[in-house]
């Protein structure tokens, strides 16, 4: 089938065939060096699940074996990539900072699949600590700075970039390269494998007693905001990013029922743009303070993860387990105060 662009929502995909074989190929040979940059030498999709974005796959069957890993999706988060497709499905979603003052997210997906994802944007090395909490996790990106290729590769991870799974990337016509590439997590993980996949730590329960009336929560960036407004009618934090209501093209405005600000240690890594910009290295190993979201309330906490195989626990100030809503956990990483 010759290229063709398919219109579904308002969004024009770009698909393309061929082969769905999966080449063992370096990352650092394949994968675009500069992060500023369109990918320039893989593929665009074969057009599998090129219908409507908001039709996830089913979720996992009780038998799903134990010890399945997620699938981790690196999302471009800056204004030209909004809205995105496919947050709504996601267990957990990280948000952390990144060159210049922006934010980058990572969607966790264990419970269910949905049919895109997007759009993707390269890794970063703090990702790979974060990652190491699940076992052999599934990552789904695009670039990486060159330097840092070596370190993707020799993480304990499965790395699926376009270049190794061409079949699984299509590219939105209607959007400016980089911020238009998009995964179709099947292509992926055969199936979503349920709710032992997240080894985050996290505890899901009844709120705790206590808390703050907290009707909304900002977490600033140098060159972006996050903003939590409680809605009880969504039973949820509707999302606001830059002064804008956060939507997905497939789902509607974000309302995730727990918030998490875990307030990090946030430095300089090693690594720059193309621009000489250095990229932040958010440390997500260690303990610190954390303020929950959750019922319309705030509730102070410590949060604590010895080792990047942990995942991350989160206490009361009594010291007592803090327990989150059920549904999408939203963590965003904050710089702690000096």
């Amino acid at each position: 089938m010759s290229a063709q662009s398919v219109h579904k929502n308002g969004v024009a995909m770009d698909l393309r065939s061929g082969a769905r074989t999966r080449r063992a190929i370096p990352t650092a040979a394949l994968l675009a060096a500069a992060l500023s940059l369109p990918l320039t030498t893989g593929r665009t999709g074969s057009g599998a699940g090129s219908g409507r974005h908001d039709t996830p796959a089913p979720p996992p069957s009780a038998s799903a074996a134990p010890g399945r890993s997620p699938l981790a999706v690196e999302i471009d988060n800056v204004t030209a990539a909004r809205p995105a497709t496919g947050l709504d499905a996601a267990d957990v979603v990280y948000a952390e900072q990144v060159e210049g003052g922006l934010s980058r997210l990572m969607a966790v997906y264990a419970t269910r699949l949905p049919k895109t994802v997007g759009p993707v944007r390269s890794a970063r090395e703090s990702d790979l600590e974060l990652l190491r909490q699940f076992a052999r996790p599934t990552l789904a990106f695009s670039g990486a700075q060159r330097r840092l290729l070596p370190l993707v590769d020799g993480a304990p991870l499965r790395a699926e970039p376009p270049e190794r799974a061409p079949g699984a990337y299509v590219r939105d016509t209607a959007r400016a390269a980089p911020h238009n590439l998009y995964p179709h997590p099947a292509e992926l993980l055969p199936t979503a494998p349920g709710e032992q996949a997240l080894t985050t730590g996290f505890r899901y329960g009844p709120a705790p007693a206590g808390g703050t009336p907290t009707a909304s929560s900002t977490v600033r960036y140098p060159a972006a905001r996050f903003t939590f407004t409680w809605s009880a009618g969504r039973a949820g934090r509707l999302v606001t990013m830059d002064g804008t209501p956060a939507v997905t093209t497939d789902g509607g405005r974000l309302a995730p029922p727990t918030v998490v600000v875990q307030y990090v240690t946030v430095r300089e890594s090693g690594y720059h743009d193309v621009l000489g910009n250095p990229t932040p290295y958010t440390g997500t190993v260690g303990s610190g303070r954390a303020r929950v979201l959750r019922d319309g309330r705030s509730f102070d906490a410590t949060w604590s993860r010895p080792a990047a195989t942990d995942g991350t626990t989160f206490t009361t100030a009594a010291g007592s387990p803090l327990d989150f809503a059920k549904g999408q956990v939203r963590v965003v990483f904050a710089a702690a105060p000096d």
